[in-house]
């Protein structure tokens, strides 16, 4: 019977081809977006997570202020309450003994220019460390040194698109730009890397932190200590050893007080994951809503078509079919509506994702990779199905409640 009723469903929805495609139109448009939403949550987090998993499990950043639970707590770590000394601090073997490499970091956006070139580099202060925790060094020239970083030496390492934006094909190593005011010295180009560790040292310009910090941004704090533990066994003692020689240095007794916050790879990565997964949650609440603004359409198509049927409900009932065999077909046919809805928008939603990863892969330099959503296919063919259950219930009632006779008279 059932086999039967889904053969009249289908040769019920052929009839009317044109009307059957813009009913399940609204369903393919929410599934399409459901899926899109979900594919490109998840190529942005694994992106993120990418970035983050490529600094190494061992490295422990320290930022200033409280640890923000929210976006209005983002302005709480704008403060200066990370300083040289405290640097000094983290230095000593006694404080915090399984501590391999401390770097003190600033960054901020400036204008750089070039005769009458101009371009505005990621500024990033930083010690000779930095080559070893990113894993990067010049492709021309050299990084520079301690002394370099003690002596507030104006020189300054830039990126390949720094470079050609600024020398073109010219040679560049040894030419001097000027960067707020300040002429530097250019004594290393980095080679074409793009993005990595949440960097793109492609539109990078590193100089020692000092010099960064005197000539560029005016500041005597820092934006961020990076820490390395000498393996990842360590970084949990590490970490606690840290927030203990901080909270010692700026005589702090109560934890609830710290004015900063130390954050591990594991943590960066659960808080990235937390946040994304609730962001595209949230959207595809929001565009799940088009599915049930589809179930209406479904709904009253599925009247119009009860009523334009009268007389073919009246002439099966009349032939012997029971109630239970003219709800079926019609609940069928709502459901196999929703169903196809559901395959076509699965497809689309996969397709425009797979173009989209490509455009933005090309366009931004981006490893972004193309990421199925299973879970949320099995959700969309799940709803799709349910609200064709759902919304064609009514229509498939008022069909199986309809008299033979009054029904075979209707014109």
């Amino acid at each position: 019977m059932i086999l039967h009723g889904l053969k009249t469903a289908l040769t019920g929805l052929k009839t009317n081809k044109s009307r059957t495609i813009l009913t399940i139109l609204g369903i393919v448009i929410g599934v399409t977006a459901i899926i899109l939403i979900a594919s490109l949550g998840q190529g942005a987090q694994n992106l993120i997570l990418g970035e983050i998993q490529g600094i190494g499990s061992k490295t422990i950043g320290i930022s200033p202020g409280r640890q923000p639970k929210g976006l209005s707590d983002m302005a709480s770590t704008l403060t200066d309450s990370l300083k040289q000394k405290d640097a000094d601090a983290l230095n000593k073997k006694e404080n915090v003994p399984h501590a391999t490499d401390i770097m003190p970091l600033v960054f901020s956006s400036q204008n750089a220019t070039f005769e009458n070139q101009s371009y505005q580099p990621t500024i990033y202060g930083v010690s000779p460390l930095f080559a070893k925790i990113y894993d990067v060094t010049p492709e021309e020239g050299s990084l520079f040194d301690d002394e370099d970083v003690k002596s507030y030496a104006n020189v300054v390492v830039i990126g390949s698109k720094v470079k050609d934006e600024l020398f073109g094909n010219d040679n560049a190593l040894g030419q001097k730009i000027k960067i707020k005011g300040q002429n530097f010295k250019i004594i290393g180009i980095l080679g074409k890397k793009g993005q990595s560790a949440l960097v793109n040292f492609d539109t990078a310009a590193i100089l020692p932190y000092t010099t960064a910090q005197q000539y560029i941004l005016g500041i005597k704090y820092f934006n961020r200590i990076v820490v390395q533990a000498d393996s990842e066994a360590n970084v949990d003692i590490t970490v606690q050893d840290i927030k203990t020689t901080l909270r010692n240095n700026h005589d702090i007794t109560d934890p609830t007080k710290d004015d900063f916050f130390v954050e591990t790879q594991a943590d960066a990565m659960k808080s990235v994951s937390t946040v994304t997964d609730v962001l595209t949650l949230f959207l595809i609440s929001v565009a799940a809503i088009s599915l049930v603004v589809g179930g209406v359409g479904i709904m009253n198509i599925m009247l119009v078509s009860v009523t334009e049927r009268t007389r073919e409900i009246g002439l099966r009932k009349a032939l012997g079919a029971t109630r239970g065999n003219i709800m079926t077909q019609f609940l069928l046919e709502a459901t196999v509506l929703t169903t196809v809805g559901g395959l076509i928008g699965i497809l689309l939603g996969a397709g425009f994702s797979y173009l989209i990863a490509i455009i933005l892969s090309r366009a931004l330099n981006l490893d972004w990779g193309f990421a199925f959503p299973v879970s949320a296919s099995i959700i969309g063919i799940g709803v799709s199905a349910a609200i064709g259950l759902v919304f064609g219930l009514y229509p498939a009632r008022k069909a199986a409640k309809k008299s033979p006779i009054e029904a075979l008279r209707y014109e």
